[in-house]
């Protein structure tokens, strides 16, 4: 297929939380854009000009998307060879024994084998492993003879920007990208250079590289004040105290806070290093750390409370991050499991997410003990606490790891919580 041939400007394949506000920012600067997504109820709501999930500004975006025409929806992969260009964003998950799982991609490619032409550039979105773009490339050449970099364009170009930061990252940061061959970086650049942000030009592992070791870092940021946190259990000492003295007036502080550390990327992309790791089980032992924080909590309630047999619990947050609906490998699942374990009445809140909860007061009222799961803003106001104070029990423990009210305590009864937050 030559450009001229070509019915679209660029195909994304994959309408998820990575993959429609692609497509509808493409469209929304002016690209004839076509959306592949094999799931009917996501394209369904999209039809409809409904966002199936949370994404800040995206409805809005959304509405103008479809009032002009430029979207155009599909569930065949094949159809995005309609488009010069091809984005992929789908899944790249590893399998529990630390191995990446590649199938996704190699369908979407066996799916576009028969249909890519000349002219054409396949860019790969999602987090991959190194050496991924480059096997693509290999890919496409062993089974289709082209020339990669002359004839058919591969690269790889990260997502980095944060749920519910789209609209305002992908104007602003600087955009990766991984070329193959001599000109596939340049033909990507300028498909991305619509959004105007900074184009960095690199090697495909490099790229690679550079959006695994950003989220790693971030892992394994967060792992460090969640195991003192539970140093300090261990020591009687208090986790915000100790974080303060380390970090007040201090050039060489800056530990975060603790709190539940989870996510699709963060979770999972640690493997695309451990995989084939010079250093076996060092990302393994961060990923435990944050893994351990729903027992820790657990196990600290027990300490304090006893049994939690037929004690009531009200966990506030289901979403992996505070301000989302996205409760992908959210760890406030594994925490329900583990007190169910226990025997306790748990009932779940979260005002954002799409997974049917109770509401606010239907959870705190006369628990024993309310655990904050994800540090919502709902959460974090004086009146959630207050709320808690006056409906829970009156012994009622509040666990929270996020100090979302300024107490500094994660263990606290909730009148002793109220009075310390009052006074901080």
């Amino acid at each position: 297929m030559s450009n001229a041939q070509s019915t679209a400007d660029v195909a994304v394949v994959g309408l998820g939380r990575v993959g429609l506000p692609l497509a509808l920012s493409f469209a929304d600067r002016g690209l004839r854009t076509i959306g592949v997504d094999n799931d009917p109820t996501r394209l369904g709501a999209v039809r409809e000009k409904t966002m199936p999930f949370q994404e800040t500004g995206a409805q809005e975006v959304l509405e103008r998307v479809h009032a002009s025409g430029r979207l155009e929806l599909s569930d065949r992969v094949a159809e995005a060879a309609n488009a010069r260009h091809i984005v992929l964003t789908l899944g790249t998950p590893s399998f529990s024994h630390i191995e990446i799982d590649m199938r996704d991609i190699r369908s979407a490619l066996d799916d576009l084998l028969g249909v890519l032409a000349p002219g054409h550039a396949l860019t790969l979105r999602s987090t991959v492993a190194p050496g991924t773009t480059e096997f693509v490339a290999g890919y496409l050449a062993k089974h289709r003879g082209f020339t990669i970099g002359e004839e058919v364009f591969v690269a790889h170009a990260p997502e980095r920007i944060a749920a519910g930061r789209f609209l305002e990252e992908i104007d602003t940061l600087p955009c990766i990208i991984g070329g193959v061959g001599p000109r596939s970086g340049e033909v990507v650049g300028e498909l991305f250079g619509v959004f105007g942000a900074p184009i960095v030009q690199t090697t495909p592992v490099q790229a690679e590289l550079a959006k695994i070791w950003a989220n790693i870092l971030r892992y394994t940021n967060f792992a460090l004040p969640n195991l003192l946190m539970m140093d300090c259990e261990r020591y009687e000492a208090n986790v915000f105290e100790v974080i303060d003295l380390i970090n007040r007036d201090y050039p060489r502080g800056g530990i975060a806070k603790p709190g539940f550390t989870a996510g699709t990327c963060l979770r999972k992309d640690f493997a695309f290093s451990e995989e084939r790791s010079n250093a076996p089980g060092m990302l393994l032992a961060v990923s435990r750390v944050n893994e351990s924080v729903p027992l820790f909590l657990v196990e600290g309630i027990k300490r304090r409370v006893g049994a939690l047999n037929d004690r009531r619990v009200a966990v506030l947050g289901l979403a992996f991050k505070a301000g989302t609906d996205d409760e992908r490998d959210s760890l406030a699942h594994k925490l329900i499991r583990l007190l169910e374990r226990e025997l306790a009445d748990v009932v779940a809140h979260d005002p954002h997410v799409p997974t049917p909860t109770a509401s606010f007061t239907e959870a705190i009222k006369d628990a024993d003990v309310v655990v904050v799961a994800t540090d919502h803003a709902e959460f974090r106001e004086p009146e959630a606490l207050a709320a808690i104070a006056r409906q829970a029990k009156q012994d009622c423990l509040v666990v929270d790891p996020w100090n979302c009210w300024g107490a500094g305590q994660v263990f606290a009864y909730a009148s002793e919580l109220a009075a310390l937050s009052t006074s901080a």
